[in-house]
C-alpha cells in the first residue's frame, strides 16, 4: 500500500511539473513573437505562467534553453496553422489559400500567435545556435510546403520559385507590420498577393 501511494505521488508530481513546463513554453512562445527575444524576460514569463521566478531552473538550465524551446513551439504552431489552411482546399487552390491566409489582416494583427519568421527574423541571427537551428528547420519546412503546393512541383525552377515565394511572404508581413500607415500596410499585402496569388 505504501509503495502504491509513493508511486501515485511521484506520478502526480511528474504530471504537475510537465503541465507547468507546458505553460511556460506556451507563454514564452507567444511572448517572443510579441516582444522579441530581448524583450522576453524570465520573471515576466514565469509570472504569466502562474509560477514563481525561482521555479524556472527546475524546468530549464538557462534562459537560452527556454528561448530555444519557445522558438521551436512557435515554429511548430505556425507550421500547423499553414498545414491546416492547405488541407482544407483542393490542391490547385492550396498555394493561393496559403498566401491569402498568411497575408491576411487577421495574421497581420495577431503577432503573438502568428509566424515567428516575420516576428523575429531580424533578431534571430543574434541568438544562440539552437534557436537559429530551429528557425532554419522552419524556413526549410515552409519552402518545402510551398514547393509542394505550387504548379509545376518537381519541375526545374520549382524550388527557386518556392524560395522566392517564402521570402516575399515573410518580407511582406514584416514590412506590413513595421509601417505606421494602415493603407501602406494593406497595399504591401495586396501587391504581393496580386503577383503571387492572382485571383
Amino acid at each position: 500500500m505504501m509503495i502504491v501511494m509513493r508511486v501515485e505521488k511521484h506520478c502526480a508530481r511528474t504530471a504537475a511539473k510537465e503541465a507547468s513546463h507546458e505553460r511556460i513554453v506556451s507563454v514564452a512562445a507567444r511572448a517572443i513573437r510579441r516582444s522579441g527575444y530581448d524583450g522576453t524576460g524570465v520573471a515576466e514569463i514565469m509570472k504569466q505562467a502562474g509560477l514563481t521566478h525561482g521555479a524556472f531552473y527546475a524546468h530549464f538550465p538557462s534562459r537560452e534553453a527556454m528561448l530555444a524551446e519557445a522558438s521551436n513551439r512557435a515554429c511548430a504552431e505556425s507550421a500547423a496553422a499553414v498545414a491546416s489552411v492547405v488541407a482544407k482546399v483542393p490542391t490547385e487552390q492550396a498555394l493561393g489559400s496559403l498566401l491569402r491566409a498568411y497575408l491576411s489582416r487577421e495574421h497581420l494583427e495577431n503577432v503573438e500567435s502568428g509566424c515567428p519568421l516575420a516576428a523575429l527574423g531580424s533578431e534571430t541571427a543574434r541568438q544562440a545556435p539552437e534557436v537559429r537551428r530551429t528557425t532554419t528547420q522552419h524556413v526549410k519546412s515552409m519552402i518545402d510546403l510551398v514547393a509542394r503546393q505550387a504548379p509545376g512541383c518537381g519541375q526545374p525552377g520549382a524550388r527557386e520559385r518556392a524560395l522566392l515565394t517564402v521570402s516575399a511572404m515573410v518580407g511582406t508581413l514584416l514590412l506590413a507590420r513595421a509601417v505606421d500607415e494602415p493603407a501602406l500596410s494593406r497595399s504591401l499585402c495586396e501587391a504581393t498577393l496580386k503577383f503571387l496569388a492572382p485571383a
